[in-house]
């Protein structure tokens, strides 16, 4: 695995970089399955793509799909496809049929297994189970990823693709990917900014594996690329 750290002075200079690594990785697919995060730093990604990339881009290639949701309907100002939405699909071309939402306001279990058989359907297999060409990440100050939190590290050791969760300080229920999906994408990414995050970069970042018991330290891809796109303020400790 090559782990790759990229600092940026700001925000709009980290969704840059990252817009123009994008447009060139979909420029070389015939087909590019990228599973989102929310977030307050993807969203400012999705503008820039939106904003600056909508005819850079064969957006037809592209299949949208979330690595986790929280179980809202979609209108919701929580949803993650509800962000994304606004920010980007609704300002870009691409057949509906490329858009792979997590039905947040079904009943999660059951929704867990429609969500991974529709993946199953549309991402090939590596290593028995579904390679996505991108995946993005985002790392809470628990060090949790996705919607895979300190008392599920249990998602990093199971053969499903996808799980209903609790968030043990709100018990808000969510899904999520499995962190043996993650583990086999081609490629990830961490985008994280803010001062308020650079306790948890720098365990996470410098020393994974004495840091375990964070979910996010777990993320180590088989043969992808592992990427972080930082901030100064959140890599300020490392």
């Amino acid at each position: 695995m090559n782990s790759n750290i990229k600092i940026f002075p700001s925000p709009e200079l980290l969704a840059e970089s990252f817009a123009e690594y994008f447009a060139s990785e979909v420029r070389h697919k015939d087909k590019y399955n990228i599973a989102l995060s929310g977030g307050s730093t993807p969203e400012i990604i999705f503008k820039t793509l939106a904003d600056n990339y909508t005819d850079k881009i064969d957006w037809t290639k592209v299949h949208f799909f979330w690595g986790d949701e929280r179980c809202v309907p979609p209108e919701s100002s929580d949803s993650n496809y509800r962000m994304t939405k606004e920010t980007l699909l609704d300002r870009i071309s691409l057949p509906s049929s490329n858009i792979h939402r997590i039905r947040g306001e079904a009943e999660s279990i059951e929704e867990a297994i429609r969500y991974s058989n529709e993946i199953l359907n549309n991402v090939p297999l590596v290593n028995n189970l579904p390679g996505f060409d991108f995946v993005m990440l985002g790392l809470g100050e628990d060090g949790h990823t996705a919607s895979i939190f300190p008392d599920r590290l249990d998602l990093f050791h199971t053969e499903k693709i996808c799980e209903a969760v609790q968030n043990p300080v709100t018990h808000q229920k969510r899904i999520t990917l499995t962190g043996n999906v993650l583990n086999n994408s081609s490629a990830a990414s961490f985008f994280v900014t803010g001062k308020s995050k650079s306790f948890i970069v720098e365990k996470v970042c410098k020393n994974p594996s004495a840091n375990k018991n964070f979910p996010a330290s777990n993320v180590n891809l088989i043969n992808g690329n592992l990427f972080w796109y930082l901030d100064t303020q959140s890599a300020s400790k490392l």
